[in-house]
């Protein structure tokens, strides 16, 4: 059965293709989805989730209509391998994405979320950093706008000062524009920012129009952001690509001030996308029956432990944004908070229960909807870290498991092995690594154990398996 083209399958084709699940009678009324997602952008750098600096009105006003995941992670942080896992709802070692270059093949892509909701029915459209190696998947939508590779924030010869972000912005319009009134959509939104522009200078290219925001301010300098603390870190990591990317942002107190203020201004013109895409689905009269989910690929550190980039395991590098904003769940549901641990892989399970499909086993994710709705009493406890991307050396590559208390790091590439322990209750800051504090063995131990269970289980694992966490 091919799998391209335009036309809708029906209820028994669609069931046919990949083991794809029967749409849900219990919700007759598909709302349409949009899916925002930001690259590099960490947890902290909104203002609903208590930044006192960054400018962000329409997504902070999105959060209180909706609902904030206040400890949302990323399993894998780095960009290709988390949109891999956003699209899959799979962790990394069961999507095998590792690499800049590597393609879905034909089966993975049949179970990644555009491509179920396309054959539901859903109008689809993706604009932005696709992010997955290959061919760009054109024909896999009805209107694409994506890039391979980073992008770039001037990307028009013919209007050099038109800001990637202002781009990307029109383009949502003109999707949802487009969009006829008896067909749910999916638009897909993939910002390039707050990424840096790597190969140049300034790294942080924002647009003019906010030049000037910030420009009074003073950054706070983290805690962490100490010398002292890049000495608490093992060899390989003094030399990684973490250090260069640190000297060039953050080294001195100049360029530590103009790198935050530029990355909180495209953050900004993130904020002012969102909030045009709000005031066209108001427009449209479609405000209430649209699903937003806004999150990001993965973290950013602003220089702590002396490091820029991602790639490690520590909260600024794994946590993310995740707002939920479904105008159809009661107004107590709305407002809320919810501290239980989203993931990533949550989002595909979460976007085709919007959608009214049912439960995909295979899919080691979980939808969110029990949390939104007030209705889960048993959530993940764990979840297992892994960032295998092999860049010759100079990003070591780690593993791990975090619970709600507690962090275990383990760096694959160190001589000796080197591992990091820290009581993120007592630690948030990850000050202090308690591997050789002789009263922490027994939780050593343990969580050795539970990172030994998770890479077992997920290495047996098998394309259209169900998935249950290991016990």
């Amino acid at each position: 059965m091919a799998l391209t083209g335009k036309g809708c399958l029906s209820r028994r084709q669609f069931a046919a293709v990949a083991g794809a699940p029967l749409l849900s009678a219990a919700r007759p009324e598909r709302p349409n989805i949009v899916l925002l997602v930001t690259d590099d952008q960490r947890w902290d750098s909104l203002g609903c989730m208590g930044n006192p600096i960054v400018r962000t009105p329409h997504i902070d006003r999105m959060a209180g209509d909706g609902v904030v995941f206040t400890n949302n992670f990323v399993t894998t942080s780095i960009c290709m391998t988390s949109r891999a896992s956003i699209f899959t709802g799979l962790y990394a070692r069961s999507h095998g994405i590792n690499d800049f270059q590597q393609p879905f093949t034909d089966e993975a892509y049949s179970r990644t979320y555009p491509e179920l909701l396309r054959k539901a029915g859903y109008r689809m459209g993706f604009i932005g950093k696709w992010g997955i190696g290959g061919k760009l998947p054109v024909d896999r939508f009805d209107y694409f706008q994506g890039f391979g590779g980073q992008g770039h924030y001037f990307p028009r010869k013919e209007d050099p000062a038109a800001h990637i972000t202002q781009i990307m912005g029109d383009q949502s319009l003109e999707f949802l524009r487009g969009s006829p009134a008896d067909r749910p959509f999916c638009l897909s939104v993939s910002f390039k920012a707050p990424h840096v522009q790597d190969e140049d200078p300034k790294q942080f290219l924002h647009s003019a129009a906010t030049a000037g925001l910030y420009r009074g301010q003073t950054m706070p300098l983290p805690k962490t952001a100490d010398p002292a603390f890049i000495s608490k870190l093992p060899l390989e990591v003094h030399r990684s690509e973490n250090r260069r990317r640190w000297a060039v942002r953050f080294s001195t107190p100049e360029l530590f001030q103009e790198s935050v203020k530029s990355y909180y201004r495209l953050i900004t013109e993130v904020d002012t996308a969102v909030g045009r895409i709000r005031e066209e689905l108001a427009r449209m009269k479609a405000s209430q029956n649209t699903v937003i989910v806004f999150t990001s690929d993965n973290g950013f550190y602003l220089g702590e432990h002396g490091l820029a980039g991602k790639w490690f395991m520590h909260e600024e590098s794994i946590r993310t944004p995740m707002i939920i904003y479904d105008p159809r769940l009661p107004a107590a549901s709305r407002g809320r908070r919810i501290s239980g641990m989203a993931l990533n892989v949550d989002v595909a399970p979460t976007l085709l229960h919007a959608a009214g499909i049912s439960e995909v086993p295979a899919m080691q994710g979980r939808n969110l909807y029990p949390l939104l709705e007030g209705k889960s009493k048993a959530w993940r406890k764990e979840w297992f870290y892994e960032h295998h991307y092999d860049a010759r050396g100079w990003i070591p590559r780690t593993e791990g498991v975090r619970n709600e208390r507690w962090k275990y790091t383990r760096y694959l590439d160190t001589q000796p092995l080197f591992e990091e322990l820290f009581d993120l209750e007592k630690d948030p800051l990850e000050e202090w690594n308690l591997v050789r504090e002789g009263q922490h063995q027994d939780k050593l131990a343990e969580l050795r154990g539970r990172w030994d269970r998770w890479r077992q289980a997920l290495e047996a694992w098998k394309p259209g398996q169900s998935w249950q966490d290991p016990a």
